[in-house]
């Protein structure tokens, strides 16, 4: 009688939570793990862009915006390895399909800055628009290891499956067995932040606005009020989950 008793309860668990099924005399258990971690790699991304009707001087005006970049990145600190250059691609426009002369040309590439020290993002923002670098920017928190954040979720997932299993055969007087099998999944990572930042241009256009907007001097002139730049957004915690299911041998 007490036997059945405790089958009950333990198919009424069972029942309750779908993550857990018996199978012969195997016990199978899906749970879930998650790693937290505040970001510690700041990635910086730079499109660069040109165009002009002469191929060497679009691509000697990519080419030197690249440089401003790494100069802006040497000037606070950054070390070489941490300054990634893309490859410039070359696009021509033609007039018409009979036409073999290209009328105009594009040069596009992007460089990436990789910073570990965030105290340095604004100066590095600030540094970008003060020498005039007309491109697209991008920030974007990370972690530098990635992978080892999976292993801490995975291994939260297997600690948390052997302690529903564990909790659920002491119920029947048993023991978790040899492991027969897992599968695991590691699911997206979360919480990572990637903002897009003022242009040049846009900053311009905020830099003559409030410069319009100023109050007059004694001369009648309008007061020059520098806008400044975007403050680089916060960064907030990142979330690795994993899902683990697992075959324990019943004993």
């Amino acid at each position: 009688m007490t036997l059945v008793v405790v089958l009950l309860s333990a198919n009424l668990l069972v029942a309750r939570n779908p993550d857990v099924k018996f199978i012969a005399d195997t016990l199978v258990v899906q749970a879930e793990g998650k790693f937290e971690a505040d970001p510690d790699l700041a990635t910086l991304t730079f499109s660069v862009f040109a165009q002009d009707k002469n191929l060497k001087q679009t691509y000697d005006q990519a080419s030197q915006s690249m440089k401003k970049i790494a100069d802006v990145a040497e000037k606070n600190g950054l070390k070489k390895e941490d300054v990634t250059f893309g490859i410039l691609t070359v696009r021509p426009y033609y007039e018409g399909h009979k036409k073999k002369r290209a009328r105009l040309y594009t040069v596009q590439g992007q460089i990436v800055l990789s910073v570990k020290d965030f105290s340095k993002l604004g100066t590095l923002l600030e540094d970008s628009v003060e020498d005039g670098i007309p491109d697209f920017r991008s920030l974007t928190y990370s972690l530098a290891d990635e992978e080892a954040a999976r292993q801490h979720a995975a291994a939260a997932a297997m600690r948390s499956a052997i302690g529903r299993a564990t909790a659920l055969l002491e119920q029947k007087g048993q023991k978790v067995g040899t492991r027969r099998f897992a599968n695991l999944d590691v699911k997206q990572i979360v919480g990572v932040s990637n903002m897009s930042l003022y242009s040049a241009a846009e900053y311009n256009s905020i830099a003559t606005a409030t410069e319009s907007s100023g109050s007059v001097g004694w001369f009648g002139a309008a007061k020059k009020v520098a806008a400044p730049p975007p403050p680089p957004p916060q960064p907030q915690k990142i979330t690795v989950s994993a899902t683990v299911q697992c075959a324990f041998q019943i004993q």
